[in-house]
């Protein structure tokens, strides 16, 4: 086992956290809500609203690997064997790279849609696939399959914050809660 003292997790690392929280929340309310989408189907209403909150979420996840990079990772837990602690930290680098590569694939499908995509009408983004790409409509499918991975990674991610509280006792959940 491995004893560690972990360090407090800094305000905006909560911050980016609990807000990529709120946004996949958002996000997958509206996927589920929003129309199918179909040949002939307008980027408008909810289908506007999920792309915009999709180019916002890659944002997010650029500025919070950033943080990661310049302030390095805060320890995970207090006491772990060494093999919780790859489970760890494999299943947070896991979490990154969907949390980037999901809005991608719906991205690159919009492109290939012929749909603009930008920051809530704001601020255009390029575009991913040519218009008609075969690529970018195979990206489109596996975005509509892996968004059960990218739930049961996250329900393995608040799994283990439980099993850090309940069974272990650790400060590990509470370290990530805003306000502390």
């Amino acid at each position: 086992m491995h004893t560690i003292t972990p360090p407090e997790y800094s305000a905006p690392a909560k911050f980016f956290h609990w807000l990529t929280v709120i946004l996949l929340v958002i996000q997958y309310s509206i996927g589920w809500l929003m129309p199918d989408i179909g040949r002939n189907t307008q980027p408008l209403g909810l289908i506007s609203w999920h792309l915009s909150i999709g180019a916002l979420i890659v944002l997010l996840v650029m500025i919070r690997l950033l943080w990661r990079w310049i302030h390095g990772p805060t320890a995970q837990a207090q006491i772990v064997s060494p093999r919780l602690h790859r489970v760890a930290q494999g299943t947070h680098l896991l979490l990154y790279f969907l949390l980037l590569a999901f809005p991608l694939m719906g991205w690159a499908n919009a492109s290939s849609r012929g749909w603009p995509v930008s920051l809530f009408g704001v601020l255009p983004l390029p575009t991913l696939s040519s218009k008609g790409s075969r690529l970018g409509h195979t990206l489109g499918d596996m975005h509509q399959l892996l968004v059960w991975v990218l739930i049961a990674v996250i329900a393995l991610h608040v799994a283990a914050a439980l099993y850090h509280h309940l069974i272990l006792k650790d400060d590990t959940l509470r370290r990530t809660l805003p306000g502390r």
